[in-house]
């Protein structure tokens, strides 16, 4: 049975969360939760044996796999201790990674103690032939993120435009992975992930769109190079608790765990 620890209880950890209960992630068993403040999760009802603000409570479960789903600073604090605690490290705030002294640091921990940090698919597509891809020259990678202006309230963007009254899409961003994965930790963790499998976060090019025409977040990924040429689009339905993830992102962390114990792995 794969002990799966979650550091984060908002909209993906508690999806991840709820489809582990379901059994759909395999043989999975949710050990413990770390979240910063239990008493907000006194609703939780039968998840709150396993919530814990505690970290050295949270280890003590010695999970086999932790699923990251707090956010960059998450990452940089709990990261490096999940992998010398002997677990796998499983990243959704991937984003962080822009970071070179963090990306090396956890490079570094993982090498130590023979454990695998894991990028999830997560609101992307073609990770796997992009990765592949990397193996050869590439010429070009390329992201347009566009999505609907409720995904951006809270955000800057905010201050930038008026929301509610946008009738056509608003450029937000124009630049760089290494750029948007730092203006937008929530929202285009996408862009790092891409740079992570192709040719890294100062070549990979992106545009990030607020647009009122959609209902759905869209990624456009565009790459090309010796394997040959990929354009894939990708419509994922915002989360109704927090529409700047799509429900495809925690489902995406469920098949990395369905796949750790599976006989037969597609995908990967």
């Amino acid at each position: 049975m794969l002990k799966v620890g979650i550091i984060g209880f908002g909209t993906i950890g508690e999806d991840v969360a709820e489809a582990i209960k379901q059994g759909k992630a395999g043989a999975a068993k949710l050990v413990s939760v770390l979240v910063r403040d239990v008493s907000k999760y006194e609703s939780a009802k039968e998840d709150a044996s396993v919530l814990t603000e505690k970290v050295e409570e949270f280890f003590a479960q010695r999970p086999d796999v932790v699923v990251e789903s707090a956010g960059h600073e998450a990452v940089r604090k709990y990261g490096p201790l999940a992998l010398t605690q002997g677990a796998d490290l499983i990243v959704v705030s991937v984003g962080a990674f822009a970071d070179d002294q963090l990306l090396h640091q956890i490079k570094a921990k993982a090498a130590e103690s023979g454990r695998k940090v894991i990028i999830p698919s997560a609101a992307i597509g073609g990770l796997d032939r992009i990765a592949a891809g990397s193996v050869g020259e590439m010429d070009e990678v390329a992201l347009i993120t566009r999505k609907p202006p409720q995904a951006w309230y809270g955000t800057f963007i905010e201050q930038q435009v008026d929301l509610a009254g946008l009738t056509e899409p608003y450029l937000a961003f124009d630049g760089v992975a290494r750029d948007s994965a730092r203006q937008f930790p929530e929202s285009v963790n996408v862009s790092a992930a891409l740079s992570l499998a192709g040719i890294g976060f100062d070549k990979t090019k992106v545009k990030v769109l607020v647009d009122p025409t959609i209902t759905h977040n869209t990624h456009e990924i565009v790459a090309s190079g010796r394997f040959g040429r990929i354009q894939l689009q990708i419509q994922n339905t915002p989360s109704a608790r927090n529409p700047k993830t799509g429900y495809i992102v925690a489902m995406s962390i469920v098949k990395t765990l369905r796949d750790r114990t599976s006989y037969l792995v597609i995908g990967h």
